[in-house]
């Protein structure tokens, strides 16, 4: 079977590469596309990974926070008491508060301000997993020293580079002064260009409306072999209901649904996806349509010859095959570099994965299928009785 497969005419292949400026401009509009997904998708998985990047690496196998806790950029407070009472519970073997809000930082070169999102912890328990601000915590426990987050927007200033240079420097934050004594990376998102990572005295002193006994998120580490669901369960049930016990991945999750579903954000890129899958077919469709039309006595003729509609049928899906290939590899290649320049004109952690790949291909063949399908009414037309 296979040699007789082989023996077979390349109809499709021969249709396709017949008419080369048709051909390219068929790629081209392929390619366009394919890119024009890709981009969409690689922005709003940007969006995603970037929001949630700082909630993974924080160091905690549950996490407290507010019921009406949407996002890091609009925070709510809660009683750090609720943090306490679960250090009784057996299984848990410490916990520790986090403070989180948004800050004026001073670009020290240009004097202009900027908002930044602000992190207190405890000096003397991590909260985080990164390990250039475990290595630093000492040098928060002096009063106004701070940590700063390297991969931060450009627009606060060169302070890694001048960081580098000098060992530590002085600028205004919430129009006080403070050192940078360390730095780390997390990374720009849509909610924050920057993070600054400060003590909690350091916090308080910089909020000073604030009230200690307020927390944003209570972090708490379980005892090894602890079931991070099993002990979830039962501080829902021992706790009160004014606060809310999430796992980590679970407050992660949190944000990333207010980024999805609770902002027009996640709609607009959805909406790119879709609009370049119609391009998609409306590109395809004219070739094929075109194609189809210029060799409809050809494929009368064939009719003629005893070939059958399903025969011609799938060699029209063929060429959309074809082409679904040869448009999505140059897309495929294009979108890298365009990444990287959307990477450094904005920071956000945009990059290629295999998920992604897997599924714009499979749109690409689904989009230059549908255009198949849609550009077959044409070829049912041909009659042998036109021809002869």
């Amino acid at each position: 079977m296979l040699r007789k497969l082989l023996k077979r005419t390349p109809l499709a292949w021969m249709q396709v590469k017949r008419e080369k400026t048709r051909l390219l401009v068929a790629i081209a509009g392929i390619t366009f596309a394919t890119l024009l997904i890709f981009i969409q998708m690689g922005f709003e998985g940007a969006l995603y990974d970037a929001a949630i990047k700082p909630h993974r690496n924080l160091q905690a196998d549950i996490v407290l926070i507010n019921p009406q806790f949407q996002t890091l950029f609009s925070v709510k407070s809660f009683s750090r008491d609720r943090l306490y009472q679960a250090l009784s519970y057996e299984g848990v073997e410490s916990v520790s508060p986090v403070y989180i809000n948004t800050g004026q930082w001073q670009n020290p070169e240009t004097r202009l301000s900027r908002a930044i999102l602000i992190w207190g912890i405890e000096p003397t328990n991590p909260a985080f997993k990164f390990e250039e601000v475990n290595q630093n915590l000492n040098e928060l426990k002096q009063l106004n020293h701070v940590l700063f987050d390297r991969a931060s927007r450009p627009e606060y200033g060169e302070i890694g580079t001048i960081f580098d240079r000098q060992g530590s420097l002085e600028t205004e934050l919430n129009s006080k002064v403070i050192t940078v004594k360390g730095l780390f990376t997390n990374g720009a998102s849509f909610a924050a260009d920057g993070n600054v990572i400060v003590s909690d005295s350091t916090f308080l002193q910089l909020f000073p409306t604030r009230q200690p006994d307020q927390i944003e998120v209570g972090l708490i580490r379980l005892k090894s072999g602890m079931d991070p669901e099993k002990m979830r369960s039962q501080l829902i049930k021992g706790l009160p209901t004014d606060i809310k016990v999430l796992t980590l991945e679970g407050f992660a999750q949190i944000e990333k649904e207010y980024w999805s579903n609770g902002t027009g954000i996640g709609f607009i890129f959805g909406l790119g996806v879709i609009v370049g899958f119609i391009v998609g077919i409306v590109i395809v469709y004219q070739i094929l349509y075109a194609d189809v039309s210029d060799h409809l006595p050809e494929y009368a003729t064939l009719k003629a010859m005893g070939y059958s509609d399903r025969y011609l049928l799938a060699v029209l899906m063929q060429e959309a095959l074809l082409l679904a290939i040869l448009g999505y590899i140059p897309g495929f290649i294009l979108s890298f570099g365009l990444y990287q320049v959307a990477y450094f004109a904005t920071l956000l952690p945009i990059s290629m994965t295999s998920e992604r790949a897997i599924t714009v291909l499979v749109l690409t063949v689904l989009m230059c299928s549908i255009s198949g399908v849609i550009s077959m009414r044409k070829l049912r037309t041909a009659d042998p009785a036109d021809v002869f």
